[in-house]
């Protein structure tokens, strides 16, 4: 029988990566793909079993790529550390794995919490972000920093698992400023190979819309508090993207080095 290989990606995630890797304690191989985190994320990781590699970060789509290439079996199932395999995606799974008619490569569907809340909105249900399931070969990722976009190398199309996994995006308020903080650096350095020319108006409207498109078009505001908090904090990570975009062309990433006029 076909044997499954899950790589989890994390950096310093010691409070969530126990949890992740409990989920997967059915699969053949666990690899935690580390970058190096300064906190207990590696140790608990190989206490539990799991083969730890230390990958430096040059962004999303090469630590992906690196992660998929340690992995030693035909079946790979890629899980984030905040995110949980549930039973019934378990069952699912073995049986994808098992039958000859299976496809190459398969989304599966996320319920994600957020306030202690099942996002239902806001394009958090069941917010497909690329194929979890695949087998080896048929996935490779573009070198981006975040948001990395992918090509299924295959002639079938790609399936969709029916059984759903769940994710916390968010232990905190504070996580949710903190990656819109560093996403939006992230995101201004792959803006940086666009050729694109940076502009106030474009940080205002960019933000605007995106806020706009999670609460209203997406309908966010049906999930009350949780909701706006999530449209609002992807108007600020979307904003500061181009605000940054701008001081990063403009050769201002530092404000120490300004040059007063005399007195």
């Amino acid at each position: 029988m076909s044997k499954l290989s899950v790589y989890i990606i994390a950096f310093n995630e010691e409070e969530k990566i126990h949890q992740a890797l409990q989920s997967v304690d059915w699969a053949d191989e666990i690899i935690v793909a580390d970058s190096f985190s300064t906190d207990h994320t590696a140790k608990i990781a190989t206490a539990f079993g799991a083969r730890v590699i230390q990958i430096p970060f040059n962004g999303f789509g090469d630590l992906r790529n690196k992660a998929i290439e340690a992995c030693r079996h035909e079946w790979i199932f890629s899980l984030d550390s905040d995110e949980r395999c549930t039973k019934k995606a378990q069952e699912e799974i073995r049986k994808i794995m098992g039958s000859p008619d299976s496809a190459d490569a398969y989304y599966v569907p996320r319920r994600n919490y957020f306030m202690g809340k099942w996002i239902r909105h806001a394009g958090f249900y069941p917010d497909y972000r690329q194929p979890q399931l695949f087998k080896k070969g048929t996935l490779k990722f573009k070198n981006d920093a975040v948001h990395e976009r992918y090509e299924v190398i295959s002639h079938q199309d790609c399936g969709y698992l029916k059984a759903f996994i769940h994710q916390v995006p968010f232990k905190n308020l504070e996580e949710v400023i903190h990656k819109a903080n560093r996403y939006s650096t992230l995101g201004a350095e792959k803006l940086l190979e666009t050729g694109q020319t940076p502009g106030m108006f474009k940080a205002l409207s960019h933000g605007f819309w995106a806020a706009f498109t999670l609460y209203v078009l997406k309908l966010g505001f049906l999930d009350g508090w949780p909701g706006l908090i999530i449209a609002f904090g992807n108007f600020e990570g979307t904003f500061y993207k181009y605000a940054k975009f701008y001081l990063k062309k403009k050769g201002l990433e530092s404000f120490l080095n300004t040059t007063f006029p005399d007195s």
